[in-house]
């Protein structure tokens, strides 16, 4: 089995928005915001691979939404996914499974694309994998998180006929990959934890989103159960450094990976890492 980290790209979200209840006189000296108070963060994926089986898990923001919407979020940056899976050797087609932690558009925008007047799955041999608590919850959204559940980006995919339920503890995907979920974020929030080299990789989706989002206190405002990621940190957290744990980021604009340590002020982060720089 390897796995493979895949750049999509780059956009901006609000920092305040980001960091939550920190004080914006703190969060600017981690991660200083444009004029617009906008902060640039990454839409980093990842591959499995393993014989017949490519496992993609999430597909970043996808390029079918219209000049107002990208407006707003302001894409940039050289990765694309296609470009990325291209440098491996690989295309959509050849993807046999994407696993998508959740369905806010910066997650799952890339699994839909447009051709004409139609929507479509982009990959085309895929089985899609979410939850169905959370398919529910996307699927019939609340008034906070309607902006970020696209139906562009969901229904195409049921219409398909290739989309698939996994619950939590389960590893149906792939033996090596297990199933959790988490609800602060959003409702059964997957977050794979992936047996690899001797190591368990944690895909920190929007649990810890960026190295800057260790800390407790640092919870995104767009958590729709602030509360219940405190408490989900607090047990993630110390599980991670007791078992060496990696956590893999996905919107951290420059760190892919990091390792944890526990210290008086509480577990903190160890280590930057790489992906390709600690598995060989």
């Amino acid at each position: 089995m390897k796995l493979h980290t895949i750049d999509t790209g780059l956009f901006k979200l609000d920092g305040g928005a980001m960091f939550g209840v920190v004080p914006r006189s703190m969060w600017m000296k981690l991660h200083p915001s444009d004029p617009n108070g906008m902060c640039t963060w990454a839409m980093r994926c990842l591959l499995i691979e393993d014989g017949k089986k490519l496992i993609l898990i999430d597909t970043g923001l996808g390029d079918k939404q219209d000049e107002k919407f990208f407006s707003r979020y302001e894409p940039h940056g050289e990765d694309t996914l296609d470009k990325s899976l291209a440098k491996l050797g690989f295309s959509t087609d050849d993807i046999t499974d994407v696993l998508l932690t959740h369905l806010h558009f910066d997650h799952c925008g890339g699994a839909i694309k447009r051709e004409g007047e139609k929507l479509l799955p982009a990959f085309a041999n895929a089985t899609y994998w979410s939850n169905d608590k959370h398919w529910e919850w996307a699927t019939k959204p609340n008034a906070r998180e309607k902006a970020s559940f696209l139906k562009e980006n969901i229904l195409p995919i049921q219409e398909s006929g290739q989309l698939k339920f996994v619950n939590d503890g389960s590893r149906e995907i792939h033996p090596d990959v297990l199933i959790k979920t988490v609800s602060g974020h959003t409702e059964s929030m997957i977050t794979p934890h992936i047996s690899y080299q001797g190591r368990t990789i944690v895909y920190a989706a929007d649990l810890v989103p960026s190295r800057w989002h260790v800390p407790l206190p640092y919870v995104m405002a767009y958590d729709t159960r602030p509360l219940l990621t405190l408490s989900e940190k607090e047990s993630l957290l110390p599980e991670a450094v007791k078992n060496d744990y990696l956590l893999f980021l996905e919107h951290d604009p420059i760190v892919e990976m990091i390792s944890l340590t526990e210290t008086e002020r509480g577990v903190q982060l160890r280590e930057q890492l790489r992906l390709s720089e600690v598995f060989r």
